[in-house]
């Protein structure tokens, strides 16, 4: 790491820090020539492979901006998206891979919008599976249907509902 103030090439950690849930590593520097001290930051890159072959880092607000399009109307909060993301890149990661196909994105996506909104999770699965057909979108509903929600399982457990009452009003 090159030194900002007199463009060293050599420095040591002072101190090491997480930062932004773990996701990120604060290091504080000093430069072994000048003695000034620095702040560096530190993450690991997920990058996403787009059909075309380009690769660029995977993006929260990208996601957020495509999740929020499905979302138009619905009773979902800035905070709901973000958790999604969080969730979204998450699962991307425990793959261990540093690339992972675009379509590999949208298939995370699927899994917690469905928890999150089943409308939105309809409307996006529309667009990103290209649904052709009447026959397409019944069928989807069809699967809502057939498995319920996380969600739903809950509520339909009169027990779990009194839980969550408990839990929501303490």
């Amino acid at each position: 790491m090159n030194c900002p103030f007199c463009r060293h090439d050599d420095s040591r950690v002072v101190d090491s820090r997480p930062a932004d849930d773990g996701a990120l590593i604060r290091r504080r520097r000093e430069c072994l020539e000048c003695g000034r001290r620095f702040t560096t930051s530190e993450t690991s890159v997920l990058l996403v492979v787009k059909r075309s072959g380009a690769t660029e880092p995977f993006s929260r607000e990208k996601v957020i901006s495509g999740v929020r399009k499905a979302c138009q109307g619905r009773p979902v909060n800035d905070d709901d998206y973000a958790l999604l993301a969080q969730r979204v890149e998450e699962a991307l990661r425990l793959d261990g891979s540093a690339e992972v196909e675009a379509q590999e994105v949208g298939m995370a996506i699927l899994a917690p919008l469905r928890e999150l909104d089943e409308v939105a999770y309809l409307r996006y699965a529309s667009v990103y599976r290209n649904f052709a057909s009447l026959e397409d979108f019944e069928g989807e509903i069809a699967l809502l249907r057939a498995a319920p929600s996380k969600i739903e399982k809950q509520f339909s457990n009169p027990t779990a509902v009194k839980e969550s009452a408990l839990t929501t009003h303490k």
